[in-house]
């Protein structure tokens, strides 16, 4: 354990937001990036894909080496990456600028995910481990709550990219914090007798190769991806094309979805710690099954029912991320963490791109604007889910 423990989770934690608001403000803004650079649903799907797929190489070749370096030092240079990034996506003055600088930007901040559940691998013991990563991942519920909310209104009152450059703005004060905060994380260097512990790039992926464990939690993390991410890029999209929900009232039911993460995300985390994490996974994966199924069947309905949908799919569908990330974790000894998580941040992103991909295949355009087929969506999402519960249960914790 070091010292200032919890300081180091808040401050993984708002890197975590920057990166996944840069990520998710996407999702809400679908419509909007679809009329300023007059495209395709398809071709909106290839902005969310391309940081996706971006991340995906750039997380294969990160797990080369990444063990081979103090986390800190890591960590600050894949920050400088993303913030780059987003800020060019802010002045992107066509689709296909905006397109790469989604992409350079998902090569560095896709990776940064990874790498910052791999310090918590390392620095807090298995028992205690779902309770900090639940609380990692409230940066997901505050990137609903704030950031999503405030970057729609932001793009409806300065424009589709004004969101981008106060997300690079924050992200260069986080950095800030960061650098003067974050000690060294050197440990994973050290576990043998000592002495300092290097894995070869070769090595990298032959380990994974040679671990049936290690590629069952890959498969697992791919396929639990496709059970979430594939219903989410066109969330936003069909409650205001197909439901007739005005732009503030999504952001609205984005922020209490949010809001109620922040309390359960913890508390998944602790039920996970305290009754065990694969029994706490399947009973939050079930109610996901019939969370999924509501909101991609949602007819049109009055806003409380539809914060009711959303809000239940928001607490189960991430809630069962918290055991199921703390599961990925324990798969690996220390010394191989960084390089394994880099490569399971790979799947997670070939997972985010494969989704945004296949939902973009499933999705058609109705001659009235609205979209047709998100059922067929959810009904993908919830056999996935399925799968997932089976391959769960065949993991093996080695730290």
């Amino acid at each position: 354990m070091i010292k200032n423990e919890r300081l180091l989770i808040l401050i993984l934690a708002t890197i975590q937001f920057t990166h996944i608001v840069d990520f998710m403000i996407m999702m809400p803004l679908g419509k909007q990036f679809m009329e300023l650079f007059d495209i395709t649903p398809q071709k909106f799907t290839l902005l969310v894909s391309s940081y996706a797929f971006a991340a995906f190489l750039a997380g294969l070749v990160g797990a080369l080496f990444i063990d081979r370096f103090d986390r800190r030092h890591a960590l600050l240079v894949l920050y400088v990456g993303f913030i780059i990034g987003t800020l060019a996506c802010a002045v992107a003055p066509t689709y296909g600028f905006f397109l790469a600088a989604r992409a350079f930007t998902g090569a560095f901040g896709g990776t940064l995910g990874g790498l910052s559940l791999a310090v918590i691998g390392d620095v807090v013991p298995f028992e205690r481990r779902g309770k900090a990563v639940g609380q990692i991942m409230i940066a997901f519920s505050a990137a609903s709550i704030v950031g999503v909310p405030v970057g729609i209104f932001l793009a409806s009152a300065f424009g589709t990219q004004a969101p981008f450059f106060i997300i690079g703005s924050l992200s260069v004060l986080f950095f800030g914090l960061a650098f003067f905060v974050i000690p060294p994380l050197r440990s994973h260097l050290h576990q043998e007798n000592g002495q300092n512990v290097h894995t070869s790039p070769a090595d990298v992926f032959r380990l994974v190769r040679d671990s049936p464990n290690q590629r069952r939690a890959l498969l697992f993390s791919l396929v639990l991806i496709l059970g979430h991410f594939s219903i989410v890029p066109f969330i936003a999209p069909y409650l205001q094309l197909n439901i007739g929900f005005s732009q503030n009232q999504v952001a609205l039911l984005y922020a209490i979805g949010g809001l109620v993460t922040v309390f359960c995300l913890p508390f998944f985390g602790w039920l996970a710690d305290r009754y065990g994490h694969i029994r706490i996974f399947t009973i939050a994966s079930v109610g996901a099954l019939v969370s999924i199924f509501a909101i991609t069947n949602l007819p049109p309905v009055a806003l409380p029912v539809a914060l009711v949908v959303a809000a239940s799919f928001f607490m189960v569908a991430s809630g069962r991320n918290v055991p199921a990330t703390t599961l990925v974790t324990s798969v690996v000894k220390p010394e191989n963490r960084g390089s394994f998580m880099s490569i399971r941040q790979s799947a997670n992103e070939a997972g985010l791109a494969l989704s945004s991909f296949i939902a973009g295949l499933l999705i058609v355009e109705n001659p009235d604007g609205s979209l047709g087929h998100y059922q067929h969506v959810g009904y993908f999402a919830i056999a996935m889910s399925i799968l997932a519960i089976f391959l769960a249960r065949r993991l093996r914790s080695v730290s």
